[in-house]
């Protein structure tokens, strides 16, 4: 009986996509992910996680084991590579990730759905916190593009789409904890009290 196929994540899909040019191991992987600055955008965590993810693609047939090196100075490393199953299913989710949005839920919007339970002067300081950090953020960024190697623009469309991203939010912190401060983005716990009784259903429609 044919395995079930892993769920599609960004991680899984950098690893098949790396296995297309030749065989990799595990370390070779994390440090091509390192090297090319694509951590900015998939999430490697602990050594563990690749680990984990190379087994799952390996149980489903999308990669396979080319071979085992063995040599006195180094453990026992396995190369895997990409299987024609994994090259049809990378294609896939890569099309896939590209053209449909993903209901990710981060935990910043979740947050801001919250706002409402901080004072507005309070909620301005810590937007600026965010806004600070964010400018370190986006200074990094810049950094890493200007020193970045000569390379197909194709292969820095990551890169892009963070910076016009974290520039876009960036614009959004600062304008809005300036109508914080400036009093054009108010509202009192009362108010938004009386709302809520409002918009409740009756009592006698419960239950």
């Amino acid at each position: 009986m044919e395995k079930a196929l892993p769920r599609s994540s960004p991680l899984a899909l950098t690893v098949l996509s790396l296995l297309h040019a030749q065989p990799l191991h595990p370390y070779g992987i994390r440090r091509l992910i390192k090297q090319w600055g694509k951590d900015d955008v998939v999430n490697v965590g602990q050594p563990a996680s690749l680990y984990r993810t190379i087994e799952r693609l390996l149980e489903s047939g999308l990669v396979a084991v080319n071979q085992t090196e063995r040599d006195q100075r180094y453990p026992e490393r396995t190369l895997y590579e990409v299987t024609e199953k994994g090259r049809e299913v990378a294609h896939r989710w890569l099309a896939e990730m590209v053209a449909r949005p993903a209901a990710e839920y981060p935990q910043f919007p979740a947050a801001l759905s919250f706002a409402m339970m901080l004072a507005p002067a309070e909620l301005a300081e810590l937007l600026e916190r965010r806004a600070a950090r964010l400018a370190e953020q986006l200074a990094a960024i810049d950094v890493g593009l200007a020193a970045a190697p000569a390379l197909p623009r194709i292969t820095m469309l990551d890169n892009e789409y963070l910076r016009v991203v974290t520039a876009a939010e960036l614009d959004w912190l600062r304008n809005t904890a300036k109508e914080l401060a400036d009093g054009r983005l108010t509202w009192s716990f009362e108010e938004l009290a009386a709302l809520a009784a409002a918009q409740a259903p009756p009592a006698d429609s419960m239950g």
